[in-house]
């Protein structure tokens, strides 16, 4: 799948079937669901887990949570980067594991 692909999806109720548990947690937070995707990112127990979960909280506006889960995902804290940027950064990495 592809980000255009994935995109497309958004005007779906529910995600694509099968679509792993890092991008369903990306799709419903596209979507506007922030508990959704924080509830999958909570349950995921990886770098990928703590990686939506920093990035969940950034936007959520809460900068010193966000960094614990930036450390706990091994990642620095995105400055510069616009939630926009980082949220295309984290699908693509979870398409291209998707793919492999």
């Amino acid at each position: 799948m592809t980000l255009d692909e994935f995109k497309a999806t958004f005007s779906k109720n529910d995600p694509p079937p099968g679509l792993p548990p890092a991008l369903t947690a990306m799709w419903y937070d596209a979507r506007g669901d922030w508990e959704n995707a924080h509830d999958i990112a909570q349950d995921l127990e990886s770098s990928e887990g703590s990686w939506i979960h920093a990035y969940l909280h950034r936007k959520e506006g809460d900068a010193g949570n966000a960094a614990y889960w930036y450390r706990r995902a091994g990642k620095p804290f995105p400055s510069g980067l616009s939630l926009e940027q980082e949220w295309e950064g984290l699908v693509k990495a979870f398409l291209d594991q998707a793919a492999q």
